[in-house]
């Protein structure tokens, strides 16, 4: 890309970004001057890496900011938004496991839950493995014997009036039932979310305080139960390591690796003891140092989350006065930034960095196989098609149907030959009457690439994630289906290399050749494409069944008298499908509907004629 003129870039803090020749964002970075930090990418000296991220780039432009603080928190928001392919990013291979309390509901529950956080529940840990929280748990809802179980599984019990197991052996109070009152399940849930936090002595002190008294009371019985939820917590307790004699809090992050990928751990402490702790592999796309990546994990992990009072690092991050104030900004108290050097603390840090190095030395012994795959797929199916580029980004499509009824597509995605779920999408038929596969596809491509040229003709900064072309749009079918897709891009004026692939005997069908192309069984550019056609078939037939099975719904509630859209809402939201509609007796029913219309329901569902 041309260089611009200096005098075009602001001597202030801010944000840059760079971008390729359709706008996709490829680097965003963060300036104490953009002026000096965008002429530093136009040196002759660069690195490799920085290199081939400028050669990708056809433009340069940048957003100022009123200090250096606020151009992290900028960078921080431009990265989640564009998920730029140039930027570290911590990308865990699987989401942690977080123990929650669901706060929100009437009746709080305990669960194990994964990804994107939602509001109005409480998060502990996150932990290594689901096990570890189960076995936690299971210990500690004997003395707080707060609800476990599924909304739908609450509602019946509830509607029955009989509870589950859990309550018979002491696991839960039983809300569903009436046997415990909103004020005494609040304490459990207070008590269960203390003892998370970190508050394990006051909960040890009560209970032995409790089973004390009960036992000079003479009250043996409740004295024992007692005793026996002490023990329970007790062991809950052993399963954390005590990592020192101090009760304090602080997060300590370690990572080792190579010049293409780092092992990061990060290990929580809270009062004293391991409460949570991550470990994941990351790609070193940017040429950095170790104290600069340090920066990066800091700002990633802290971009969402409020940090500790205390952060312990393995080497201290380039401009640590600077990410310290940034630090101390997210939490809105003072945070301490730096190395541990003697103690407990530096015996921690020794630990956790052995931890990285072996999570490391696995990864490393089969990351180079990996790598190396996806790398040759790409390079031998660009062969093999004779595509102009390797295909970085391949979206396919398909469609699902049976007998013309519920016809959807499905369209995903893959990047770097890895899915990226977040750009699938799905399509509900609108145009086709029966069963046309052709017409279906057409009328889906058309809607994908219309809005594709929609969105390249907005300003960049307000395009869509669907903005950008694909390397490669693969097919589902033959040469009726290719023969379509070639011209909706041709309407459209676009220029994608586009590709069939047939199931019955795996032959890839491109435009103006007679023939299909035969990719040698065992070729991983076949299995590249295996894979992403059978994702995309999984994903439209998934669609398809869950729209099918909500028109079956319909179509019985909908001849039952009295049954609108509202009542089937309530049945729907009570009972969850129709099968457990079915199961249902029409006392239950009437619970929801009227007697009478309960009665027809229930005439209807199990094949009796209505009077």
């Amino acid at each position: 890309m041309r260089r611009p003129p200096s005098s075009e870039i602001p001597d202030a803090p801010g944000a840059y970004l760079f971008r390729d020749a359709h706008g996709a964002v490829l680097y965003v970075g963060k300036a104490k001057s953009l002026r000096k930090r965008v002429a530093n990418y136009f040196g002759k000296d660069i690195q490799p890496r920085t290199r081939a991220m400028v050669d990708s780039a056809a433009s340069v432009d940048w957003i100022v900011t009123d200090s250096e603080v606020a151009a992290l928190h900028l960078e921080f928001n431009l990265i989640k938004q564009h998920g730029p392919r140039f930027n570290i990013r911590l990308k865990d291979d699987k989401s942690f496991p977080y123990l929650a309390i669901t706060r929100s509901e009437e009746w709080p529950r305990a669960l194990v839950m994964r990804g994107r956080r939602r509001k109005g529940t409480d998060y502990f840990g996150p932990y290594a493995h689901a096990y570890a929280i189960r076995q936690t748990l299971d210990l500690l809802l004997r003395t707080f014997p707060v609800r476990t179980c599924t909304n739908a599984k609450f509602r019946r019990h509830e509607a029955s009036g009989r509870p589950c197991l859990l309550f018979h052996i002491e696991r839960c109070a039983g809300p569903c039932v009436g046997e415990v009152d909103a004020d005494t399940y609040r304490e459990h849930i207070d008590g269960l979310a203390a003892f998370l936090d970190g508050d394990r002595d006051d909960v040890t002190d009560t209970l032995r305080d409790r089973m004390m008294a009960a036992s000079g009371d003479l009250e043996f019985e409740t004295a024992a139960r007692l005793r026996d939820q002490l023990q329970a917590v007790e062991r809950a307790l052993a399963r954390q390591e005590m990592v020192g004699k101090r009760r304090d809090t602080f997060d300590l992050i370690a990572a080792t690796g190579d010049e293409l990928e780092v092992a990061l751990v990060v290990l929580r402490v809270h009062l004293g003891r391991v409460v949570g702790r991550r470990a994941m592999i990351v790609d070193r796309v940017e040429d950095v140092t170790t104290p600069e990546l340090i920066g990066r994990f800091i700002h990633q992990l802290y971009g969402e989350e409020r940090p500790p009072r205390e952060v312990l690092v393995t080497s201290m991050p380039d401009e640590a006065e600077l990410w310290g104030d940034w630090l101390q900004e997210r939490r809105g108290a003072a945070v301490s930034l730096r190395v541990p050097q003697r103690g407990d603390k530096r015996r921690l840090m020794e630990t956790a960095t052995s931890n990285a190095e072996e999570e490391f030395a696995r990864h490393r012994l089969k990351r180079a196989s990996d790598h190396n795959a996806r790398a040759r797929a790409l390079n031998s199916l660009q062969q093999h098609l004779s595509l102009p580029h390797s295909p970085l980004r391949i979206e396919c499509y398909d469609i699902s149907t049976i007998q013309g009824r519920d016809t959807v597509g499905s369209m995903v995605v893959l990047e770097d030959g890895l899915p990226r779920k977040s750009d699938y999408k799905r399509f509900k038929v609108r145009s086709v009457e029966g069963q046309d596969d052709f017409a279906a596809m057409e009328e889906v491509l058309r809607r994908r690439f219309t809005q594709l040229v929609k969105q390249q003709q907005l300003p960049v900064e307000e395009r869509g994630k669907f903005a950008y072309p694909p390397s490669l749009v693969l097919i589902d079918g033959g040469a009726g289906q290719l023969g379509r897709a070639i011209r909706v891009l041709a309407e459209l004026e676009l220029d994608i290399p586009v590709a069939g692939l047939a199931k019955r005997m795996e032959e890839v069908y491109l435009p103006n050749r007679a023939k299909p192309v035969q990719i040698p069984r065992g070729e991983e550019a076949l299995y590249l494409l295996q894979r992403v056609r059978d994702e995309a078939h999984r994903f439209a037939v998934a669609y398809h069944r869950r729209l099918r099975g909500k028109r079956m719904v319909d179509s019985i509630l909908d001849d039952v008298p009295g049954i609108g859209p509202g009542r089937k809402k309530k049945l729907l939201r009570r009972f969850g499908s129709l099968k457990r509609i079915r199961e249902a007796d029409v006392h239950q029913l009437a619970e929801e509907i009227p007697e009478s219309v309960a009665r027809d329901l229930y005439n209807v569902l199990h094949h009796e004629v209505l009077a």
